[in-house]
């Protein structure tokens, strides 16, 4: 898997992601500056990684999806090429119009950062294929706009479409209530675009890669991602 990640001005997950992406696929990624106007030749995913990039000015990722590499993001997108997007990097990938809804500021105004469960809606996509329906898997959320929000129709056409990819919940797996620490609508932790191949979530499942410092949940995705490529 030939992986790019995309580098902007206030980036500081960029090292985190390529370190989970050497360790699920063996293969170090290709570092890209916001400034670029193209992907490396032979690119498989892209990733957009969390930070706050422009220093979160007008409204986080807004400035960054107007960057001069996101016509190339778009591009790639548009032919069928895999995108993620990890926190700011979601904020980014709604901004630029290539996932629906909105990110807004947490429902208790302030920044969360903690250890959350998560819950895998479905298993039959690239990013998801090294876990199981319904799983329960542990990742790190740190933000303060990760509030996911959408008008009722886009609701209802993502989840009639299954465009869900996480849900926020407790261990035992149930939703709602304090498992839902942003105010997300529907416990919402990550979309899709419609042909699957565009991922956004505002935790961080690069985080848990290592039994060393924490847990490894993260780890079968990334490696998950290298083996359908």
């Amino acid at each position: 898997m030939n992986a790019a990640v995309i580098v902007f001005p206030g980036s500081n997950r960029e090292r985190d992601v390529a370190a989970a992406l050497k360790a699920g696929s063996g293969k170090t990624p290709a570092m890209v500056w916001h400034a670029e106007t193209e992907l490396p030749d032979g690119t498989d995913l892209v990733v957009l990684p969390g930070g706050f990039s422009y220093g979160d000015y007008l409204r986080c990722g807004a400035i960054a999806a107007r960057a001069p590499i996101m016509d190339a993001v778009r591009a790639h997108a548009a032919r069928g090429g895999h995108v993620l997007g990890i926190c700011n990097g979601f904020q980014i990938l709604v901004e630029s119009g290539l996932l629906p809804g909105i990110l807004t500021r947490n429902k208790g105004l302030r920044f969360v950062c903690k250890t959350q469960h998560l819950k895998v809606e479905r298993a039959d996509t690239r990013f998801t294929s090294g876990y199981k329906p319904g799983q329960v898997i542990e990742v790190i959320c740190a933000h303060g706009e990760g509030n996911y929000f959408a008008d009722p129709e886009t609701i209802a056409r993502i989840e009639g479409e299954g465009l869900v990819a996480f849900r926020y919940c407790d261990a035992a797996g149930n939703l709602g209530g304090f498992a839902n620490a942003n105010g997300s609508i529907n416990d919402i932790a990550g979309v899709y675009s419609e042909q699957l191949n565009v991922l956004g979530m505002m935790p961080h499942p690069e985080n848990l890669i290592d039994a060393a410092v924490g847990g490894v949940d993260g780890l079968a995705m990334f490696a998950g991602l290298a083996k359908a490529a």
